[in-house]
């Protein structure tokens, strides 16, 4: 039984088009994601742009980077106990507009979850809090 549901699982990973290995995001693909959020954050601690340093935002309570200007809106979301992680992530990156209702961020998110996977994956490699 364990192997016909371990082959579904493979089948629906083909149809969708995500590999195994690919469903955990590819940072190098990340990297060039980035590009598109780079006008407005950095990766660098504390350098911030007209968005706060991504540096160490996994595992970071929402609108809480230091030295950081939040709107209002971000600044009660994450007052509400959101840290973020790869799912809190990728249901912010989906839309962010929609998820956090007054953000200052103006982008309009990445509708393939392979995209926010990879962005994801990038993330993570970067400095993080205990370094």
């Amino acid at each position: 039984m364990r192997f016909y549901r371990r082959a579904l699982v493979l089948f629906v990973a083909v149809v969708l088009g995500l590999s195994p290995a690919h469903a955990a995001g590819n940072a190098e693909s990340g990297k060039k994601i980035f590009a598109k959020c780079k006008a407005c954050h950095s990766v660098k601690p504390g350098k911030h742009r007209v968005g706060p340093s991504l540096a160490g935002v996994i595992g970071r309570v929402a609108g809480t980077a230091p030295g950081y200007k939040y709107s209002k809106a971000m600044q009660a979301y994450g007052a509400s106990g959101i840290v973020w992680n790869e799912q809190t992530l990728d249901t912010y990156l989906t839309n962010p507009r929609q998820v956090v209702k007054g953000t200052k961020m103006t982008f309009p998110g990445l509708k393939k979850p392979e995209q926010r996977a990879d962005l994801n994956a990038f993330l993570k490699e970067q400095w993080k809090p205990s370094e």
